[in-house]
């Protein structure tokens, strides 16, 4: 014997549109910020990754004699054995581009700007062979 409701065929067009605005509403308060906590974690990982390649300069500089830092990132990463990750020395790495200069034996620039800013970051980050680094490069103020 079998039972059959009677007046059970499914959802009514008011019960679906109210569970459409529920979740819209959800997604318009949980994408904001998500979008924003991927942003923070990429400028994180860039004082990371720039913390990580001051430490390969030192470490690249100190084996070499007479004492020199690298005349490209790429020769961190080429060297055996590598001092650091090629994931870290080919320019670009979680939303954030590396660009580093020589500026003599001694010396030298490095500089972590956003992808597209905004979106990726909104800081930039600079380091020289002093190891501190800095924010905006021009304006000097200083991140510990």
């Amino acid at each position: 014997m079998s039972i059959r409701r009677v007046g059970s065929r499914g959802f009514t067009l008011v019960e679906v549109m109210i569970v459409v605005a529920i979740i819209a509403l959800l997604a318009a308060i949980a994408i904001p910020n998500l979008l924003r906590a991927r942003h923070n974690a990429n400028e994180t990982a860039a004082i990371g990754a720039v913390h990580t390649l001051v430490a390969a300069l030192e470490s690249y500089r100190a084996a070499q004699t007479p004492p020199t830092y690298p005349a490209a990132l790429t020769d961190l990463s080429n060297a055996v054995p590598p001092y650091a990750p090629a994931s870290l020395t080919d320019g670009a790495n979680q939303g954030y581009t590396y660009a580093y200069t020589q500026a003599s034996a001694s010396r030298y620039t490095l500089t972590a700007s956003p992808e597209t800013s905004g979106v990726t970051g909104t800081r930039i980050f600079f380091v020289d062979e002093n190891g501190v680094i800095r924010l905006d490069g021009a304006n000097g103020a200083s991140l510990q």
